[in-house]
C-alpha cells in the first residue's frame, strides 16, 4: 500500500502561480512513476504531469512552458509548480503514484486549484 498526501492548492488570480506537492510513504518501490492529473467539473481527469524516478518527464500540451514537475527521490516527494495560471486550470488536482513494475496505482485525496479571471 502506498498512501498519498497532497498539499498546496487554493485560490490564485490569473497570471498567478502555486505550487502543490505530494508525499508518498508506504510500500515504496524503486521504479515508480509519480504524477498529477485534474479533473474539472463535468470533465474526465486528464494526466497533467508525470516524472519517473530516473526524471523523465511528460506534460500535458496545455500546460507546457507553464508548469514544471520535479521530485524529490530522498523524500518520496514530487512537486508541481504552476505558474501563469489560466481559469481554465481551474479543477481538483489529483496526486497518483504507479508502480512501473507491477503496474499498481493509487490516487491521493486531491487538491482544489481554482484561478479567478
Amino acid at each position: 500500500q502506498v498512501q498519498l498526501v497532497e498539499s498546496g492548492g487554493g485560490l490564485m488570480q490569473a497570471g498567478g502561480s502555486l505550487r502543490l506537492s505530494c508525499a508518498a510513504s508506504g510500500s515504496i518501490f524503486k521504479l515508480n512513476a509519480m504524477g498529477w492529473f485534474r479533473q474539472a467539473p463535468g470533465k474526465q481527469r486528464e494526466l497533467v504531469a508525470r516524472i519517473t524516478t530516473t526524471g523523465t518527464t511528460n506534460y500535458a500540451d496545455s500546460v507546457k512552458g507553464r508548469f514544471t514537475i520535479s521530485r524529490d527521490n530522498a523524500k518520496n516527494t514530487v512537486y508541481l509548480q504552476m505558474s501563469s495560471l489560466k481559469p481554465e486550470d481551474t479543477a481538483v488536482y489529483y496526486c497518483n503514484w504507479v508502480d512501473l513494475l507491477r503496474g499498481t496505482n493509487y490516487w491521493g485525496q486531491g487538491t482544489q486549484v481554482t484561478v479567478s479571471s
